[in-house]
């Protein structure tokens, strides 16, 4: 066991998180950033474990190239003496499990949101090929911010197999679910897909409903009885303040057979939101209004990704590539399209340094609609504070060659840069703010035709000099 103050792969070591059966958890420093990270290092078990490693190490090239608002971010991943570890994003917070605990039965408003949110989370792992095996409340992990509602981050997936292998409990892997939460056919050793996802999601919900679990026996083989063979329990007749129709959703999600379940996290999600507006009584009892359910649709179309592997084998080592949605960019594609390592795949997801809620705008700042078409324009996107507190792509429509940046800027350096096939020049310096206050700035040019139409600004910290020095030079500006 590590202590504080150990080093492990270049993080210093602050204090034990917690611990499993895959290994424990340490909240870390980051080498170079000024930020903390959970890490997350595996057993000694798994160490002469090649198929196992090898198996880590593939799915981790995935995993830390999926940005989701509902996903905690995998920012690194590597092996050091021999042992495997994984580095992700510290959300300082609890999780629905002490939710529960304190409240028991959670109101079913908020237990649809936050199954909502979830489900958003998991079919974003799926759609990336990877399965959780492991939902339960306890990876639910939530953020709370004054006025604003629950924030959803599902974790702890670093146990998932991807999708094109079909797990079972015969291959020797270990029966890594937990118990209350698992679906039928890891019980029995058959194939799995994330359906078996969508099982442990519904049975999260009836627990959020009532304050137990779905099959809560006196012993595990009577657990897994429940699992296989009794019909799903009613959260209604648990508890009275449940709508009836509520049941035939977690009947449905808990069904045996995953051929008869729903068939995606985000399909259960939709069937317990419609089970609690039914018609005759819409008015009194909605639980979403028009606008929510619009901003449900416009993330789930933000969200949608373009998955490619390199090659038809499933068994390359080589990564997945997640893909620019240039559909849901809409107008603002070519600045995504130009920077897909530095901007979010949507704008609603997350990129670099979790660099979030992005806006189409013209070369002035002025939010455009996504469909309004200018002949410079690009994106504005939030930064995470540390230190960048925006983050600006403006393109040139006809893809000539952009003017440069200009603004009263207190220069404090500027160079050529070569970097991931692409060269430009970067300057950076100190601008004066409406109240006296000193901002930091650091602007991007590009050379060549595939980027000369292009330019990038970053705001944010004390100075010029902060941005370079902590954002730039590990800053993706590839295409590829």
């Amino acid at each position: 066991m590590l202590r504080s103050d150990d080093e492990f792969a270049g993080y210093r070591i602050e204090r034990r998180l917690g611990a499993g059966g895959m290994g424990e958890v340490y909240l870390a420093h980051h080498p170079r950033l000024p930020r903390h990270d959970a890490l997350k290092i595996l057993s000694d078990r798994y160490t002469d474990d090649e198929e196992f490693r090898a198996r880590f190490l593939r799915e981790a090239e995935v995993a830390v190239r999926l940005q989701h608002p509902n996903v905690v971010a995998v920012r690194d991943r590597g092996e050091q003496d021999g042992r495997l570890w994984i580095a992700m994003q510290f959300v300082d917070g609890g999780d629905v499990a002490e939710l529960i605990r304190q409240e028991t039965a959670v109101p079913v408003e908020r237990a649809l949101r936050i199954v909502t949110e979830s489900a958003n989370g998991l079919d974003e792992i799926h759609r990336v090929g990877l399965q959780h095996r492991d939902v339960k409340p306890a990876n639910l992990l939530l953020t709370a911010e004054p006025g604003q509602p629950d924030r959803v981050l599902v974790t702890d997936f670093g146990i998932a197999r991807t999708a094109e292998t079909d797990g079972t409990l015969a291959e020797g892997a270990g029966f890594t679910a937990t118990l209350a939460y698992a679906a039928p056919e890891l019980i029995n050793g058959d194939p799995v897909d994330h359906r078996a996802d969508v099982y442990s999601l519904g049975c999260t919900l009836y627990q959020l409903l009532t304050g137990t679990v779905p099959y809560s026996r006196s012993s595990p083989a009577a657990v897994m009885y429940a699992h296989l063979s009794d019909e799903p329990p009613r959260p209604s007749r648990e508890n009275g303040r449940v709508p009836a129709e509520l049941d035939a959703v977690i009947a449905t999600a808990l069904a045996k057979d995953p051929a008869q379940r729903y068939q995606s996290c985000g399909e259960l999600a939709a069937a317990a939101r419609a089970a609690c507006v039914p018609e005759a009584a819409a008015e009194p009892r909605r639980l979403l209004t028009g606008v929510a359910i619009a901003a449900v649709v416009a993330v789930a179309v933000a969200i949608s990704l373009v998955i490619g592997f390199a090659g038809d084998d499933p068994d390359s080592a080589a990564p997945a590539r997640v893909a620019t949605n240039s559909d849901a960019w809409g107008a603002a594609a070519l600045a995504a399209e130009t920077l897909p390592n530095l901007l979010p795949v949507a704008p609603l997801t997350v990129g670099y340094q979790d660099v979030n809620s992005c806006i189409h705008v013209d070369q002035d700042g002025t939010a455009l609609a996504l469909d309004q078409q200018v002949e410079i324009g690009g994106v504005l996107c939030l930064g995470d504070r540390n230190p960048v507190e925006t983050l600006s792509v403006v393109c040139r429509s006809d893809r000539t060659q952009i003017p440069a940046w200009t603004a009263n800027l207190a220069v404090e350096g500027e160079e050529l840069w070569t970097r991931d096939g692409a060269s430009g020049k970067v300057r950076w310096g100190t601008i004066t703010g409406d109240e006296g206050t000193l901002i930091g700035r650091l602007d991007v040019m590009f050379d060549g035709p595939d980027r000369q139409f292009c330019k990038l600004r970053i705001s944010g910290g004390t100075s010029g000099s902060v941005l370079w020095q902590r954002w730039w030079p590990d800053a993706p500006l590839g295409q590829g």
